[in-house]
């Protein structure tokens, strides 16, 4: 069942061909909660968005959101209960981003903060915060960039 009103973006057979490499598609419980998500606590704005999908893109990385209703007839469907955390086992790596702003916002906002930002031995200074699905945000940026 598609809520989207009008013809989206681009059309899905188009977009689908224009995929390369590797991308990521995040299930999502509610798309509007997602779009908070990203945008107040990664710093992202949605390349398009609407109430079933919405293509996000971080430097050259791109990645998608499906809401939930949209998988009705995807294999995956009877998996998706409604309090299960989402994507257990997988971090999302989330590069050139303050880890701190990304903290303070996600604290706003009340997301939990699994790990606080804190320098690591790896060169970076990162942040680990579960976004509204359950999906494991590990948010970073070099030392020497960090403030």
């Amino acid at each position: 069942m598609k809520l989207r009103e009008g013809d989206p973006w681009m059309p899905a057979d188009e977009y689908g061909r224009s995929l390369r490499g590797l991308s990521l598609n995040l299930l999502v419980r509610d798309m509007a909660r997602a779009l908070d998500f990203a945008r107040e606590v990664l710093g992202v704005e949605p390349v398009y968005a609407d109430p079933d999908f919405a293509m996000l893109r971080h430097g050259p990385s791109e990645w998608m959101l499906h809401a939930d209703h949209t998988y009705r007839d995807h294999p995956l469907h009877g998996s998706l209960a409604a309090d299960d955390p989402r994507g257990i086992g997988a971090e999302i790596r989330f590069h050139d981003t303050d880890p701190d702003a990304a903290e303070a916002a996600a604290r706003g906002r009340g997301d939990p903060i699994l790990a606080g930002a804190m320098d690591k031995p790896h060169g970076v200074r990162e942040v680990f915060i579960l976004d509204p699905d359950g999906y494991l945000w590990a948010i970073d940026r070099p030392l020497d960039e960090a403030a």
